[in-house]
C-alpha cells in the first residue's frame, strides 16, 4: 500500500494484467475483501463485519444481479420479501438496509476506484449506484418498536402505575385486609427498583407480601431431596 492510499480502495483489490475464468465473481469477491479492508481500518470487529459481508451475500443471491446492476427496485422487492413472508421486525429490517446502504455508499464513493474499476472492466454505464434512499427504507420513528408488551413505561406511564399501587396500599390499610402490613413495603421496594431501572424478575418476589428468603439450611435439603 502506497501512502495516501486508502484501505479498501479498487486498485488494492484487483490484481492487474491477470485475465479471470470469472470476471464478475472475480470483481464481487474483490469488493467484499475491500469492504473488509476498509471497515477493518475503522476500527470495526469480526462481529460486526462478518454479519454485514453475509448479508450482502444474501442480496446478491436474491437479486441474482451483481452489486454494479443493483437498483432502487431491488431494494424495494427484499423490504417487501422481508416483511410479507419472513414478518420480520421493523427494526430487524431497517438494520438489514443500513448494512446494505454502507456496502453500497462504499462502493459508489469515488475515493475507492469502484465506478472506474467496472467501468473499465465491464464497460461504459456499468458501475454500482445509489440503491438506498429515504423513499425506500424504513425510517427510525419511533423510540421503542419491539414487542409492545415487553415495552418499558415512560415516565408518566410509570408516574401512573406507582400512584395506582399507593391507592390500593391505602386502600388496603383502611380495610385491615390480610397484608396490609406487608403492602407498603411492596410498595416500596416497586418504586425504588423501577426508579433504578432494574429488570422487573430482579424485584417481583422480593415485593410480594410475605415473601421469605429460603435459608440456607432449607436450600441445601431442597438440592439433597430431604425435606
Amino acid at each position: 500500500m502506497r501512502r495516501g492510499d486508502l484501505a479498501g480502495a479498487a486498485h488494492l483489490q484487483l490484481v492487474s494484467g491477470v485475465v479471470q475464468l470469472r470476471p464478475e465473481d472475480a470483481m464481487v469477491e474483490a469488493m467484499l475483501n475491500g469492504w473488509r479492508a476498509q471497515q477493518t481500518a475503522r476500527g470495526l470487529q469480526e462481529g460486526t463485519i462478518v454479519p454485514r459481508e453475509r448479508l450482502v451475500r444474501r442480496f446478491i443471491s436474491f437479486t441474482n444481479e451483481y452489486p454494479w446492476r443493483w437498483g432502487p427496485s431491488h431494494v424495494d422487492e427484499w423490504t417487501q420479501s422481508l416483511t410479507g413472508e419472513k414478518h420480520l421486525a421493523l427494526s430487524t429490517i431497517r438494520g438489514y438496509q443500513t448494512d446494505l446502504r454502507l456496502f453500497s455508499e462504499y462502493l459508489c464513493d469515488g475515493r475507492y476506484g469502484w465506478a472506474t474499476a467496472c467501468e473499465q472492466e465491464f464497460g461504459p454505464g456499468e458501475h454500482p449506484v445509489p440503491i438506498c434512499h429515504e423513499w425506500n427504507t424504513i425510517a427510525h420513528l419511533n423510540d421503542y418498536e419491539g414487542d409492545p408488551e415487553a415495552r418499558p413505561f415512560t415516565r408518566e406511564e410509570l408516574q401512573r402505575f406507582l400512584d395506582y399501587a399507593d391507592d390500593q396500599v391505602d386502600r388496603a390499610v383502611r380495610a385491615k385486609r390480610k397484608g396490609a402490613l406487608a403492602a407498603p413495603r411492596a410498595r416500596t421496594v416497586v418504586g425504588r427498583y423501577s426508579a433504578r431501572g432494574f429488570p422487573k424478575h430482579r424485584f417481583t418476589d422480593r415485593a410480594l407480601p410475605g415473601y421469605q428468603q429460603p435459608s440456607r439450611t432449607r436450600r441445601i435439603r431442597r438440592r439433597s431431596g430431604r425435606q
